[in-house]
């Protein structure tokens, strides 16, 4: 069986992504044969492509997709036929067949279109453990969200609305603004018209932010200390305009004994319940109305360099879609 999939052999901007004609071969004990119906691209591809993320070269790319089992190896449950998706931990769902671990393949259920289960999967389970399980989000906090409009950010937000929080949202551009207000951001901060840190305290009576979700990084992070309230927390899960280094922890104690993580969603659906919990949990705000997933772009496949682009500057809202 022959497949198209995406490979790079050195790191650097989106250039460097390749694609090449295989042929599978079949799938070995524990493993199974997957058609991807609909592939979803994620930063964590462009810290991969860059090297932020180092893996071993030549590397697939892509943690996302949902489709179906075309054939399945010894001492597997799955069947052929069965809809299935993954958020990895392996990289190569860009492409349109391959052989993946049955291990980190997650069943589908039959009501939620595979478009929108690539579109939510990887994020959705991020707002998942972000919001109830590293924040600890409850009813009456402020609660400040950078990138409010982009493709964690939507479905944060709407997530910590279900909660009963006050939401403030950072964004960019006026069209972003109304995504976030739509998503029910109770506030909006224009952090290219007004400074974040001081609009913050004003909205909050001079308070700050409980929590802060900052999937940025170093662009934000001085404006995240400085929102936060007294015993505040910090949530540093991404990288968008690079890493934050050289942290203090002096600091963390000169603006008011806060607290700040690192979290990684492989950390909080390691242990097989965890990881199942959190996915329902998913699948029942998307059903229940409370959680609606915005797919922004789609791209075929082998257009994924262009999404890469697009992704890195900023140029995206919602969810971003590759299509074999």
């Amino acid at each position: 069986m022959k497949a198209l999939q995406a490979i790079i052999r050195r790191t650097g901007g989106p250039e460097v992504i390749e694609w090449v004609e295989v042929d599978l071969p079949p799938p070995g004990p524990g493993e199974v044969v997957m058609t991807n119906e609909a592939v979803g691209v994620n930063f964590i591809d462009t810290y991969h492509r860059t090297g932020l993320y180092p893996a071993p070269l030549p590397s697939g790319l892509g943690m996302e997709a949902a489709g179906r089992v075309l054939a399945v190896g010894p001492n597997v449950a799955l069947k052929e036929g069965d809809r299935v998706a993954t958020f990895g931990p392996e990289r190569g769902a860009y492409s349109t067949t391959r052989v993946v671990r049955a291990e980190h393949l997650l069943p589908v259920p039959g009501d939620v279109p595979s478009e929108i289960v690539a579109a939510a999967l990887l994020k959705g389970c991020t707002a998942e453990f972000l919001a109830e399980r590293c924040g600890k989000v409850t009813a009456g906090m402020n609660v400040l969200v950078h990138a409010a409009a982009g493709g964690v950010g939507l479905i944060l937000v709407q997530w910590l609305k279900a909660i009963g929080t006050r939401v403030i949202g950072t964004v960019s551009t006026e069209a972003k603004a109304a995504l976030a207000r739509e998503a029910g951001a109770d506030e909006i901060i224009r952090y290219d018209h007004e400074p974040v840190a001081e609009r913050v305290r004003t909205l909050t009576g001079g308070k700050g932010c409980e929590v802060v979700f900052d999937g940025v990084g170093a662009d934000t992070w001085e404006a995240s200390l400085d929102s936060a309230a007294r015993r505040g927390l910090i949530v540093s899960y991404g990288n968008a305009s690079g890493p934050v280094v050289g942290v203090a922890l002096g600091v963390l104690a000169q603006k008011g004994s806060l607290r700040a993580t690192r979290p990684t969603l492989f950390d909080y659906y390691s242990e097989p319940g965890e990881r199942d919990a959190g996915i329902q949990r998913l699948w029942d705000m998307i059903r229940g109305g409370k959680v609606r997933v915005t797919v922004g772009l789609r791209y075929p496949l082998d257009e994924a360099a262009e999404a890469h682009r697009a992704l890195e500057a900023r140029q995206t809202t919602g969810s971003v879609l590759l299509l074999p």
